[in-house]
């Protein structure tokens, strides 16, 4: 699969060069109306009008090429991440709160008594759905 994915991202990187490259060697619309004048810019190495046809098909084709890449690219590039749920979040850490601490504890250099050292279990975390999401006041 991954020699998949390299082959189709050289080729949309050939065609994006590609594109530039034509789209940089065709002259505007408003280059014909000069050519009309007498500037004589319309002998070019395709001929008056055959380098319209024959650049700007390429430029299509290499285009098509170019989205259809990327689309490629984006299709394999989301199947290879497993999906474990439906949401961000329900991956997160759940961390209780810390417990705060007795009286004598918070003063600096006392001991806590030894009733401050009961562990009191924390109740099993469900995480909420649908209307229990909503706070209230």
């Amino acid at each position: 699969m991954n020699i998949l994915l390299t082959a189709v991202l050289a080729v949309q990187m050939l065609s994006a060069l590609g594109m530039v490259g034509l789209i940089l060697v065709q002259h505007g619309k408003g280059a014909d109306m000069g050519a009309a004048f007498g500037s004589g810019g319309s002998g070019s190495l395709f001929g008056a009008s055959g380098s319209a046809n024959f650049l700007s098909r390429t430029t299509g084709i290499l285009a098509a090429l170019f989205f259809t890449c990327t689309l490629m690219l984006a299709y394999f590039g989301n199947a290879q991440q497993p999906r474990t749920g439906s949401s961000v979040l329900e991956g997160a850490a759940i961390t209780a709160p810390a417990l705060p601490a007795s009286g004598a504890a918070q003063i600096p250099g006392t001991a806590a008594p030894a009733s401050a050292n009961v562990v009191i279990p924390a109740a099993p975390v469900v995480p909420a759905s649908g209307a229990a999401q909503i706070p209230t006041k």
